[in-house]
């Protein structure tokens, strides 16, 4: 899918931890003990925040705005802690969730295009404690199904799943149900879109990415895609419908549509 700046949701950055040591709070601003100073930390925060109000005092404030000092953090960290390629990375952010209205989906604005059932977040956690998004990709039509709602949905869907973020967790693991998969659910933008999302958006926040009972059909769409995709194509995982069930779950936490 062709990157759409167009929406926003509620709350896709928690506080960052970054290892099961205590955490410091210094004022609003919370992060954990790490081979990074902490001191150091705040106040890389704090120059950020600075800079984002000298020079675009025109972003929102409040959650998920140039004043969320657990968000500043977070780019902080997966821009290596280098303040000028945090600050672009975290300002382009800001203005997508502004003008994709993020915060303006919700259950009933995605109603429709959720009913198909081409995407849910799982009730429970996988064994490793992350949050489940599940993609059906055989009710996925892009010839007939609204690109924008499809993008709506994938983007509700992400924020969904990451608030359902354990304490201590920052990861959580997509699962594309290919069984059934034909040439009229192929759609590269979508795909593009999803993983570009990911990138720019939700830096760090996909641990990994599950292709199950990937069809032959499905292997020169992935050769399409793999490119696309740059490093996250890393984390994709070709694997069977029992490699999900032994490795990835308990019998009582498996989704339904992989018990059958």
């Amino acid at each position: 899918m062709a990157l759409r700046a167009s929406h926003a949701l509620r709350r896709p950055f928690s506080s960052p931890p970054v290892s099961s040591k205590p955490s410091i709070r210094t004022g609003a601003f919370s992060v954990r003990c790490s081979s990074f100073d902490s001191h150091d930390a705040r106040k890389l925060v704090l120059e950020v925040k600075e800079k984002l109000v000298k020079d675009y005092g025109g972003l929102p404030v409040g959650k998920n705005g140039r004043d969320d000092e657990d968000m500043i953090y977070w780019f902080l960290k997966d821009r290596k802690f280098v303040i000028q390629d945090a600050v672009a990375k975290l300002t382009k952010a800001i203005k997508w969730r502004q003008e994709f209205k993020v915060s303006e989906l919700t259950e009933e604005s995605v109603k429709s295009i959720a009913e198909t059932g081409k995407a849910y977040v799982h009730d429970f956690l996988d064994v490793n404690d992350r949050p489940v998004l599940v993609v059906v990709v055989s009710k996925h039509f892009p010839a007939v199904q609204d690109p924008i709602e499809n993008e709506k949905l994938c983007v509700f869907m992400i924020e969904k799943a990451l608030n359902k973020l354990p304490d201590g967790k920052e990861e959580i693991l997509g699962i594309f149900d290919l069984r059934g998969f034909g040439t009229e659910n192929a759609d590269l933008k979508f795909l593009t879109f999803m993983f570009d999302v990911f990138y720019y958006y939700y830096p760090k926040r996909l641990g990994q990415v599950l292709f199950v009972e990937a069809p032959f059909v499905f292997k020169p769409i992935w050769q399409l895609a793999k490119p696309l995709l740059k490093s996250y194509a890393s984390l994709v995982r070709f694997c069977s419908l029992e490699t999900v069930r032994n490795e990835y779950f308990t019998v009582e936490t498996l989704p339904a549509n992989f018990r059958v």
